[in-house]
Parts: C-alpha cells; structure tokens; sequence
C-alpha cells in the first residue's frame, strides 16, 4: 500500500538547495532524494508518497554525495504512525506530528512582569541558574500572592505542552472525548542559555479550596509521540498508585514558630542517623496511627528523648518519594516530593519546627546519583538523543541508572532541591548519598556549595557527603568544605574490634593515628571535613561484626565491650561523630536493618543507654573534645601520650593511643584520652601527670562526671562522682577507654 506524507523542514543550517534523502535499514531498495515541493512560514516542505513502515531521512544542500550533509548521527526515523503530516527541526532528531511552537518571550522579561506577585517568606520559587546567566525557571506548581497558579516545565525537545488536570477535567488532546476549548496549552519561553525550553502556563482556580492534581501533556520531544508526563518539581504525589499525579501545594500555611533558631557550629555537631519509618514502627509508647511517620518522630522529640541522648543533629535517611512502602528510601522518584507514606508536608514542617525547638537541627538524605528503576518519571522525559533514558541520565550504577549530575539544567533542578527544602521546610542541610565522583560528578557538589553557602542563600547549611572512599577535592578551602563520612575511621575501628581484616583494612597498629586524627595524612584538610562513625544504615552493627571475628568475640559480655569501645572512639576522635538510630542501646543488627527493637530496648533502666548518654553529653560539657582546626598539634593544642609509634613504655607496636588536647587559648593541659585495643594490660610510663591531679571523666563502664541535661528547657540534674587518681603505674585494661581531666596541684598539695 502506498501513503502520502508531507514533511516540513525547518532548514536551520540555512540550506541553499535543501534536499531531503530518504533511506530504509532494511536491506531493501529506497533511497530516494527529494527535492521541495513548496515554502511555508515554518521553512520548506517536500510532499512525498512511500509503502513501508518506517524510513530514515536526513537533509543535505543539493544533490549528489559531494555536498553539505546534516551530522549523520541526527538519525531520525519516521513510523507510519506519526500520521500524513510532520514537522522536523534541523538541531534535533526528533520527528514531530504537530507543528513546534515558536516561543512568545523571554523569561527573563516574563519574571520582571510577576515579580511583585512572587511570594518571598517560607516559598520558594526555583531560580538556580548554574550557567551564570541568571535565568529565573520558576518552575514547579507555584501559588502567587493574588491567588493565581503558576505552572512552569523544562523541556527543550517537545513540540507543544499542555497543562491539564481537575481543574480542566483533564482535558487535553489525549483525552477519550477532547474538548479543545478546555484546553490549557502552555506558552513556550527562551529560558535557560536563552533557548527555547521553558514552558509557563498562569491560571485562576475557580474554587481557592481544592485539591488541585494536575500533569503535564506532550506532543513529541519523548520517546513516545504523545505522553502524559509528572512535574519534576511536584512537591507530593497523589494518592492514586497507578497514576501518580502531581499535586498543587501551598507551603506558606504552616505558621513556623522557630525565628531565633541557629544551626549549629559544625564542630558541635553530634549527629543521629534515622529512618523516618522504622524510628518509631512497633513503638509501643507511639500510638499506632502514627509510628512510622513524621508525627511519630515529632512525639519522640516532644518527649525530649534526643535532649536527654544529648545529639543535636537529626539526619534523616531520604524523605523523598519512592515507590517502595516501608524501605530504605534510597530510590527518589523526584526530588522535590514528600514521601506520603511519612505524612502531609506539613507533618514534615511541624516535625522540624519541633525539632528546633527542642534545640535539634534537621539535615535530610539527598540521594542525587539514581533515581528509581520502578517508578522514574524522569525516565525518557526528554528525548535528546543521548542514549538510553534520555536528557537526565548518562550511563548506571549497581542500584540503577544514573543521573546526569554535571550538566548545568539537571545540576539546576537538583540545587533548587536543596533550595526548596531549605526555604519551605526550614532543613539545616544535607548529607548526600554515594558522592564519590564514579557516581556523582563533583562539579554539581562544588556548585551547591557555591549557589547556597557562598551566595548567602543560607551561608550555614551543613553539608555532608558519603564520598566513599575518600576524595580531597570537595574540601575546598577546608573549614568550609564537606564533611565527609570517614572511611578510614569506620574501616579502621571495625578491624580493630572484630581483631581481623574489614574491607581490606587490617587489623594492625598502621593508620591508628590517622583514624583518631581525623585522617589529616588521608584526605581531610581540616577537622570540619570529617564524620565519624562505627554504626550506620549501610553497615553492621559492632555487636553483629564483632562476632563475625571469631569464637573468643562471642560472648555478650564481649560483645557489648567492643561496642562501648566503639562508640567511645567515635565521641572522642576529632571531628564530628555520628550513631545510628540503636546504637545508644547497643543493638545487634545486621546492615540496612532500619527497626529500633524498642521492647528490648527500655530507655531509663538500660546501662548501656545511660552510659551512652552520659558519654555523649560529656562531648558536649567539654569543648576540648570537640576540638576544631587545620592542624591541632602544630597549634600546640594537641599531643599524643600513647601510640604504636612511641617508646615501648608509651604504647611503642601495640595497639593503643592515647592523646592530650586543651582548649585554644588556655593554658592548662585540659584532657586527656587512653583507648586499648589489645586484649592484654598494656603499661603506660605515668611521666605525664606525674605534676598533676588526675581526675577521672569516663571509662569503657562508667561516666562519672554527668552533666545537667536539659530537657524541655528544665535542667535535670545528673551525678557527678569525682575520681581522683595518682597512679605509680599507670595500666590500660584489655579493650580499656579513659577520658581524664587534668588539674594543676596548688601549692601546699
């Protein structure tokens, strides 16, 4: 059967004889030149009739091999289809069945028009612009303050979009019975590097209370001919499973009550990684409608049981929307959205305002290196040519595919993320999943720091990457750069404990000062650029790796030593520590376990947990253990006692460290820190405190200076029970941990 076609072409590459050469990849015979048949406003056109399924055309300037081609990586390729009728650009593979539209403005003189009708306080309307050009995208479903809507839709492949949704009855050209008056076509905008590829629809809701859902349709541009297709930039999904629409939110509802909040130093930070829902899943003190939600979470905080744990930081595994129920949360669909399954936005909102209140800061997991296989509406959203997934992915990792993190308009979606979360949640920061430049292109790390800390968008945000292993290049200028999750810490702390090999670190006296000293000879710059850890979502417990290290190491007795001596290294090395939601009651876990069992783990009459506390609450009593700089030791605020490195009386081929460290500026030699990794007495030379009271702060068992805690700004109290000692010889038990102050003797003493 034989078919007509009409094909318009554009004749970008300005073509004084534009030809269009038809060819199939069959083997069969059709290879055919066609000369135009007429000119439109559009370009030219060639009328054309062919009998096969589908055929490749490609354009040249005359007849003939020995002319100017199109690149022949253009490869378009027509289906019988697409209709009697297409339109092709000469940039763009892409095949069109409707006519491209032509762009009506310039953004950046649309956004002056409206700008007196953006909202400023607690709404953030996206602006990011990494090319440095300052194009306002205003992306997203954003409410004005004159009640209208603003829908704005990057895409610079489509030929036409539509905005539809409830408020039209869904009415677009894929409708079962379209209605084109009730149309709502968008507007085509020179926007980023000032091409055509922002879309803006503005409308007035009829009704101000609904619940509006909404999409965006569109014609050519994706893989598919016509697609209906989710807002990136949603800030929560619908509760329709199946077709997952946007929905239209309003972030200036909430009535915050946190203006006098201030995120902490980062040399202050102690942080508590937690899952939103196994946090409080199974909790018998949560009521059952809210375990496992932001609800749950904001009654644990109203409790003050972070307050009396003594950490300040809530970093919440990803809160993002995933397909999964109940998981992980490590397969974003978008990143703008909500998780529903946690709770409303604002459940979200009154979570942190709580948080804040309670002297907290809240950092969220941005998971920017894949997104879900399952559910992506990013998946061919764009149709660029670029290969398999199109515009916003470039290649995968062993979880999925790929995000294309260093390209400016991804890199701009991915920093207005952050913006949004800052600016409408009130978030202190981020801690950013598998960052090491194999999964993530650092360009888009350097550019969040830059775009949010150094333009003053919020010039305090806490920044923390999983750059695993570690690389130097995000430390920029060290005190400001990223805290990174130490890998030589972790590994380091798991061999010695489990008294084996851990991920190829062995179990010997090498980087034992590097692991303490926040691994200045590795990778950090500054004390700011690191975050301990023994305990995470990714990893086992201390309790479940110390068993896996032999038949000695199965004991519950040993097994709870080693996780003291865990968590005792993480407090007193230099950086930032971390836990693990548990980990104050020593449980056994395997990784990506995300249930606290809190029927065994009774707060209040558990010793490990007091112990916890106390030891954490110590960190924060006393600021030489939080010591902060480029280089403690050559600023004489720091010296090590003991170490395998030292004489044989010092700890000299044992694995055992010990260091002073005094505050900046003060005169007295403040603390002192004794570890024992050996399973032996190791003897120290008692040289250094021969001058000095010693007094006893903390053991591997007891903590025995106790801060006043506050809790719901009533301080509580704790004991204090002074040990003083003068040792003659001064021996560290088998895997023995000491934290002492020193006091110098009056005269007369």
């Amino acid at each position: 059967m034989t078919h007509s076609i009409r094909v318009h072409y554009d004749n970008g590459n300005g073509f004084l004889e534009p030809v269009m050469w038809v060819w199939v990849s069959d083997g069969a015979t059709l290879e055919r030149e066609v000369s135009v048949s007429g000119q439109d406003d559009f370009g030219v056109f060639y009328d054309m009739k062919y009998n096969r399924s589908s055929f490749n055309l490609l354009f040249k300037d005359g007849k003939g091999q020995d002319v100017r081609w199109e690149p022949a990586d253009v490869n378009r390729v027509f289906h019988r289809e697409m209709g009697d009728e297409i339109w092709v650009r000469a940039d763009r593979h892409n095949i069109y069945h409707v006519r491209p539209a032509e762009p009506v403005g310039d953004l950046k003189e649309y956004y002056e028009k409206i700008r007196h009708l953006l909202p400023t306080e607690n709404h953030y309307i996206p602006d990011t612009d990494v090319s440095g050009l300052g194009i306002p995208s205003l992306l997203g479903a954003n409410l004005l303050t004159d009640g209208s809507i603003l829908f704005g839709f990057f895409h610079p492949r489509a030929a036409r979009v539509f905005l539809t949704g409830t408020i039209n009855d869904w009415q677009c050209p894929g409708h079962a019975k379209p209605r084109k008056k009730s149309f709502i076509e968008m507007d085509l905008y020179r926007g980023y590097y000032y091409q055509p590829n922002i879309w803006l629809a503005r409308i007035e809701p009829l009704d101000k209370d609904m619940v509006i859902e909404y999409k965006f349709y569109l014609q050519g541009g994706s893989t598919e001919m016509d697609k209906y297709v989710v807002d990136p930039y949603t800030r929560v999904f619908s509760e329709d499973y199946k077709y997952r629409n946007a929905v239209v939110v309003n972030p200036r509802e909430f009535s915050w009550t946190d203006q006098d909040w201030k995120t902490p130093d980062i040399k202050d930070l102690i942080l508590y990684e937690l899952n939103i829902y196994g946090f409080t899943d199974n909790d018998a003190d949560i009521p059952d409608e809210i375990q496992g939600t932001f609800k749950g979470v904001t009654k644990r905080i109203q409790e003050g049981y972070f307050e009396r744990l003594g950490v300040n930081v809530l970093a919440l595994m990803p809160t993002a929307e995933v397909p999964v129920k109940r998981g992980l949360g490590y397969e974003p669909c978008t990143f703008m959205a909500v998780e529903k399954d946690f709770g409303t936005p604002d459940d979200f909102r009154q979570m942190v305002n709580e948080a804040h209140k309670h002297r907290l800061a809240v950092i969220i997991d941005q998971v920017f290196n894949h997104t879900s296989n399952e559910y992506n509406p990013l998946w061919n959203l764009i149709d660029d040519g670029s290969g398999t997934g199109g515009f916003y992915f470039a290649g995968e990792t062993m979880w999925g595919n790929k995000v294309a993190t260093g390209k400016d308009e991804v890199d701009n979606m991915l920093i207005d993320s952050c913006k949004l979360f800052i600016k409408e949640y009130h978030i202190d920061g981020f801690r950013f999943d598998a960052t090491h430049s194999y999964f993530l292109n650092h360009k888009l790390l350097l550019r969040i720091a830059h775009e949010i800390k150094d333009k003053g968008f919020k010039s305090d945000t806490i920044l923390i990457a999983e750059n695993l292993p570690n690389e130097k290049d995000i430390n920029l200028d060290g005190y400001n750069g990223y805290a990174q999750w130490c890998n030589v810490f972790h590994d380091k702390v798991k061999a010695l404990l489990r008294e084996g090999e851990f991920e190829n670190m062995p179990n010997d006296t090498k980087q034992l000062g590097s692991m303490f000293y926040f691994g200045k000879d590795s990778f950090a710059a500054h004390t700011n650029n690191v975050i301990n850890y023994c305990e995470s979502h990714d990893e086992n417990s201390v309790q479940f790796e110390v068993a896996t290290g032999g038949a000695h190491l199965q004991t519950p007795e040993i097994k709870e030593r080693k996780a003291r001596l865990g968590l005792f290294s993480t407090m007193v090395a230099l950086g930032q520590p971390m836990i693990y939601m548990g980990q104050e009651f020593g449980i056994e876990r395997e990784r990506n376990r995300i249930k606290v069992p809190w029927n065994t783990a009774a707060e209040g009459t558990d010793r490990f947990y007091q112990w916890t506390c106390g030891l954490i609450n110590l960190r924060k009593q006393y600021e030489e253990l939080r010591i902060s700089g480029y280089n403690p030791i050559d600023e004489g605020l720091f010296s090590w006692v003991a170490a395998p490195w030292l004489e044989d009386d010092k700890g000299g081929g044992q694995k055992v460290v010990g260091w002073r460290v005094k505050k900046s500026g003060d005169a007295q030699d403040g603390i002192m820190v004794l570890l024992n990794f050996e399973g032996h007495d190791v003897p120290l030379n008692t040289e250094f405190i021969s001058q000095e009271r010693l007094v006893k702060l903390a053991d591997i068992e007891k903590i025995y200076d106790l801060p006043a805690v506050s809790v719901n700004d009533e301080k509580q109290y704790l004991e204090t029970e002074i040990q003083e000692e003068q040792p003659e010889e001064f021996v560290l038990p088998p895997y023995g941990a000491f934290i002492y102050r020193f006091e110098p003797q009056t005269v007369g003493e």
